[in-house]
């Protein structure tokens, strides 16, 4: 089935991973086998909210066009996983793929079971049948630690081994990242606490609100330089943040990462949990975002959730973040632009892909209310800032809706919408995702005012087969 042939809710995104209904949250296990590219990722078949979850499954040959596959993990009665089938990675095991996932049981209560799937016939390029192990590999976290939250893990290759990070939380309120050896998938040695929240470059860069550390990913840059990707609980999902630095190695066979620098990774409040790809030439992307409108709504129109695009990741010489949208998105760019200059008021379709380029302070609008009030991202060089200012767009959540200042040397941006799925790239330096849902009476046009240089345009359309 097709991604676009979904749901007739104009707020719904066309073009990004979702399923055709109910519930989504964070992306798993993104792989490439025999020539596609696999996606997994958190879902509900039943309804629009965080219940009874599954793996569902995608794969593509491009990374635009998604086609949907049967249920990848379903809850096992009386098994390991029976109360959810949580987030996780995906690994080549000596040519079988295998998913190492979290299972939650009837008696969960923060701590999760680490389980083993794997690929049927692994030949199968849609792969389609998986069989879960009965047992799991790891039954809860290390004795000794206090840890009060124990899942996702994540597995990456160092020094000719096999490792895995789990998340973690302490019940003094420390966060952490678990390490295990992990080299025979079968048999999982605890191998000591790879951070915490009292290192003082993340405590620098993350503060102290965050009780736990989901999610970890980890991915290796051609300067030698790895970056860790962490979602920041407080009880909540809360925010993203990354690390720069080194895996240096621990005692006798143990690794530890040496931070050097981090920061936000998405400065949007509808941004978490993402899940990363380390292909041998780059690293690619993907995150959650959350609906951030009432669940009244949400129970009407029957779904919630959608992944981003994919965006690649590397690292500048000064350790910060570099993300840019996949280049593989400009296949679904129309034929001819819709805007190519900056003199005149143009309408904007539902889906697009925007790029400004200013040489001073420069206004960029692109939806009015009835009442007045605009949708405007303004770029500043010389202040060396961008600001998303959502008007009098509302959304839900406990951060609100004020604008968003970025602090970046960038004198470009590149907008990306589709439906109320926003995300914003400035430069290469920082990533902005929203959810911003249009009202029927609202005037979706492109207004620039200001020192631009460039501005150019396209319509998301559904690309051409070869």
């Amino acid at each position: 089935m097709s991604l676009t042939a979904q749901s007739p809710d104009p707020s719904a995104p066309r073009f990004r991973v979702r399923p055709p209904a109910n519930w989504i949250n964070d992306p798993n296990g993104p792989f490439r086998w025999r020539g596609r590219h696999h996606l997994f990722y958190q879902h509900n078949p039943t309804a629009p909210v965080h219940s009874n979850v599954h793996w569902g499954h995608v794969s593509s040959a491009d990374l635009v066009r998604w086609e949907h596959h049967p249920m990848a993990l379903t809850p096992t009665p009386g098994g390991p996983d029976e109360a959810g089938c949580w987030s996780g990675c995906m690994v080549d095991d000596d040519g079988t793929p295998t998913a190492v996932y979290t299972g939650v049981d009837r008696h969960h209560a923060g701590l999760g079971s680490i389980c083993l799937a794997r690929a049927v016939v692994p030949e199968d390029e849609t792969l389609t049948d998986w069989k879960p192990l009965p047992t799991p590999v790891v039954t809860g976290p290390p004795a000794g630690l206090d840890v009060v939250m124990f899942r996702d893990p994540f597995v990456f290759r160092s020094g000719g081994r096999r490792w895995a990070l789990v998340g973690a939380g302490h019940a003094d309120g420390t966060p952490s990242v678990l390490l295990y050896d992990c080299d025979d998938l079968a048999d999982w040695r605890f191998a000591g606490v790879f951070l915490d929240g009292n290192d003082p470059v993340a405590a620098d860069a993350f503060g102290d609100g965050a009780v736990g550390w989901e999610c970890p990913q980890l991915y290796s840059t051609a300067g030698g330089d790895w970056v860790l990707v962490l979602s920041l609980w407080d009880g909540s999902p809360c925010t993203t943040g990354y690390l720069t630095g080194r895996l240096e190695p621990y005692g006798k066979a143990e690794l530890r990462f040496a931070a050097r620098t981090g920061g936000r990774l998405d400065h949007g409040r509808d941004f978490y949990a993402p899940a990363v790809l380390q292909e041998p030439d780059r690293a690619l992307m993907w995150g959650w975002s959350w609906e951030a409108r009432e669940q009244g709504e949400v129970d009407r129109v029957g779904w919630a959730g959608v992944l981003t695009a994919p965006r690649v990741v590397d690292v500048h010489p000064d350790g910060t973040l570099r993300v840019v949208p996949a280049p593989e998105l400009e296949l679904l760019r129309a034929a001819e632009p819709f805007a190519t200059s900056a003199d005149r008021r143009t309408a904007l379709p539902e889906a697009y892909d925007l790029t400004v380029a200013a040489s001073g302070r420069t206004t960029v609008g692109l939806l009015r209310s009835a009442s007045g009030a605009e949708l405007t991202v303004v770029v500043d060089p010389d202040d060396g800032t961008v600001t998303l200012d959502r008007g009098d767009w509302p959304r839900t959540g406990r951060e609100g809706s004020g604008p968003i200042v970025v602090r970046a040397p960038a004198g470009e941006v590149r907008i990306l919408v589709d439906g109320s799925l926003f995300e914003l790239f400035v430069g290469d330096r920082a990533t902005v995702t929203e959810r911003i849902y249009r009202r029927p009476d609202d005037v979706a046009e492109l207004v620039v005012t200001g020192a631009s240089i460039a501005v150019t345009g396209w319509e998301l359309v559904p690309p051409t087969r070869d």
